[in-house]
C-alpha cells in the first residue's frame, strides 16, 4: 500500500466530497488509481475534523479538550501513526521509541491500542502493529515500538527516552499537571464539543448524554469539551484543597490505604476510591491530623484490576493496612484481595451515615 501521509491540502477532503453533486463526487473517485482508492479509507487528514489535525507552527505539546465522542481517541493514534509510520510500511518514521500513558494498563491495552478508534483499528494491513501482552508493548513492521505505561506507576517512566508520547484522558487525573502544560508557551490546543462529531455518533448516545449533562456545569466538560476544575455541589473544592496542602511531610504514625470498592467491571462500572492516607496519631488528640499522599483512584476497572491498584499504592508507600468499605460487596472484597496477595493485612469497614454527613465535619 503507498504512504498514508497527507500534506495539508488534503484536509477537508470530505467535506468537499460530501457537499459535491453526485456527478463530481463519482469523477472524482473514477479519476483515483487502484492504489489511491485502497489508502483513501486509511487518509485521517481527508476524512478528521479540523480540531482532530494537529496545528501548525513548533510546538512541544499538543492538548485536545473536547466533549464524550468527539474523536479526542482517533485524533490521538492518528497523530501517533504518523509520527511512526514511514513512506512505506518498513520505512523508519520520525518517531522509534513511543509512550502510551493511560489510567491502567488495562486502559490503555483497551481504549488507546485496541480500541475502535485504537492504533490497532486505524493503522491499514500492511502497516498494522502487534500487540506484545507479555511485555505490554506494540510493535510495528518497521521496528517502531509503543511502551504502554500506567498513570498510577509514573516513576516506570523514568530512565527509557522516548521520542513521542500519547497521554490520555489527563483531565481526570490532574487538573494542576494539565493546567501546568496549558500554561507553556510551547503548548497548542484544539477543542470541540461532543456535537461536532454527531455525523460519527449513534443517536442513542447523544440522546444518552445530552440528557444526562445538557444544561448543567458539568455539561460544560463533558459535553463542551470546557475544563471545569470542581464538579457543581462539591464538598471539597479546588481552592480548599489548594490551602490544605503541604509542601513538608511530618513523621507518619501509620499510612494506611482505603478503598471505596466497586463490585462491577467494565466502562460503565462506578469508580473506585483509592486513597493513600499518612496519619499523626501521637501527642494530644488536638493535635492528631492526617495527610492524602495519592488519589490512586481507577474508573472502569475489573475487581482484579482495582485490587491490584490499591495493593500497589500500598507497595508504593510502604503502608501498613488496606482499610475497605465492604457496604456493598461484603465478603468478595477481601476474596478479591486475597486472591493477589493472601497476606494483605486488611480491615472491613461498615458506613452507617451517608457519604455527605461522613464527610461534613472535614469540610466545615
Amino acid at each position: 500500500m503507498p504512504s498514508t501521509s497527507t500534506r495539508r491540502a488534503l484536509r477537508s477532503g470530505a467535506d468537499w466530497l460530501a457537499s459535491a453533486s453526485p456527478e463530481v463526487a463519482e469523477s472524482f473517485l473514477e479519476g483515483l488509481s487502484e492504489n489511491a482508492l485502497l489508502a483513501l479509507p486509511w487518509l485521517f487528514d481527508f476524512w478528521a475534523l479540523d480540531h482532530q489535525l494537529p496545528p501548525d507552527g513548533d510546538w512541544r505539546t499538543w492538548v485536545i479538550l473536547g466533549g464524550r465522542g468527539a474523536g479526542k481517541t482517533r485524533a490521538g493514534a492518528e497523530w501517533l501513526r504518523a509520527q511512526v509510520e514511514g513512506a512505506r510500511p518498513t520505512d523508519p518514521g520520525a518517531a522509534r521509541r513511543v509512550a502510551l500513558v493511560g489510567e491502567t494498563h488495562e486502559q490503555v491495552r483497551e481504549v488507546m491500542v485496541m480500541g475502535e478508534s485504537g492504533l490497532i483499528a486505524c493503522s491499514p494491513p500492511d502497516r498494522r502493529p502487534k500487540w506484545e501482552a507479555t511485555r505490554r508493548r506494540l510493535v510495528w513492521p518497521n521496528g517502531a515500538v509503543a511502551q504502554a505505561f500506567s498513570a498510577h506507576e509514573p516513576e516506570t517512566l523514568r530512565g527509557p527516552q522516548f521520542d513521542a508520547a500519547w497521554v490520555d484522558e489527563l483531565a481526570k487525573r490532574d487538573v494542576r499537571v494539565l493546567k501546568d502544560i496549558l500554561a507553556a508557551p510551547s503548548t497548542v490546543l484544539t477543542q470541540a464539543p461532543t456535537e461536532a462529531n454527531r455525523a460519527w455518533l449513534a443517536a442513542s448516545f447523544l440522546s444518552e448524554v445530552r440528557g444526562k449533562y445538557g444544561g448543567t456545569r458539568l455539561g460544560r466538560q463533558e459535553l463542551d469539551g470546557v475544563l471545569v476544575e470542581d464538579t457543581e455541589g462539591s464538598l471539597w473544592t479546588t481552592p480548599m484543597l489548594e490551602r490544605a496542602r503541604v509542601t513538608t511531610l511530618p513523621a507518619f504514625s501509620r499510612v494506611v490505604v482505603g478503598v471505596d470498592p466497586a463490585v462491577t467491571g467494565g466502562r460503565a462500572a462506578d469508580a473506585c476510591g483509592i486513597v493513600v492516607v499518612g496519619a499523626v496519631t501521637e501527642g494530644p488528640v488536638s493535635d492528631w491530623h492526617a495527610v492524602v499522599l495519592e488519589d490512586a483512584s481507577v474508573e472502569g476497572a475489573s475487581p482484579a484490576a482495582w485490587a491490584q491498584a490499591a495493593l500497589d499504592a500500598m507497595a508504593r508507600h510502604g503502608a501498613e493496612r488496606l482499610v475497605a468499605e465492604v457496604n456493598q460487596g461484603g465478603d468478595l472484597v477481601a476474596a478479591v484481595l486475597r486472591q493477589i496477595d493472601p497476606l494483605v493485612p486488611f480491615r472491613a469497614v461498615r458506613a452507617a451515615r451517608g457519604k455527605v454527613a461522613r464527610a461534613e465535619p472535614f469540610t466545615s
